[in-house]
């Protein structure tokens, strides 16, 4: 991960609550060619000492190439992302895009099959934590969950490298913030709300 200074976080609890508020992440391994999946992803741990669990279904091309030991890459995006045109600032300048990121290098692990029924049954719980009427992994029908599992496999990851970014127009004066913030309000994309809200906040702790 390209990782300008002024943008860079190493905060291990920024990470960690990164990924717990993005666990939505882009999963890349080599196997022939670059292959990528996007998967839920949990964590066990804390912010000094965590790895992640995940699985993948057994048809996907990435499943050959999944192995103990081998390298693959998660990457974690924030929904408040976007383009910010140069024209917006008091004085000419160069456009860029705003985002959050963060990339974990881990090493590979198979989970048995009692491991990944475990892990289905905290990610199961931990999303529907939040629904009104949930589903709980113990009201699935154990007919149908015994023969969904042989069709999936489990890994965990061990964390080799874990890279962040924030970048919301720190170090910018007080005049190009608001400029930026009205004209995200004006554009009102999807997304835009939130953008012009993280910029206010990042800047706002950060002056």
């Amino acid at each position: 991960m390209y990782q300008p200074a002024k943008y860079k976080q190493e905060d291990p609890e920024y990470i960690f609550q990164f990924i717990q508020e993005n666990p939505f992440a882009g999963f890349v391994l080599q196997g022939e060619k670059l292959l990528a999946t996007h998967i839920p992803v949990l964590m066990e741990g804390d912010a000094e000492n965590f790895r992640i669990y995940s699985h993948i279904a057994n048809h996907n091309p990435q499943r050959k190439f999944l192995e103990d030991e081998k390298e693959a890459l998660l990457i974690f995006q924030a929904p408040e992302q976007g383009y910010i045109s140069s024209s917006w600032y008091r004085e000419k300048d160069i456009s860029t895009w705003d985002y959050a990121a963060v990339h974990l290098n881990i090493k590979l692990k198979l989970q048995t099959k009692e491991e990944l029924s475990t892990s289905l049954e905290k990610l199961v719980n931990h999303f529907e934590s939040g629904e009104k009427a949930p589903l709980w992994f113990k009201d699935i029908p154990k007919k149908m969950f015994e023969s969904h599992l042989p069709l999936i496999t489990g890994f965990w990851g061990e964390v080799i490298e874990a890279k962040a970014i924030a970048k919301f127009h720190q170090g910018h004066d007080a005049d190009n913030i608001k400029r930026i913030r009205t004209q995200l309000k004006e554009r009102d994309l999807p997304g835009d709300g939130i953008l012009k809200n993280k910029i206010k906040e990042i800047n706002d702790s950060t002056n």
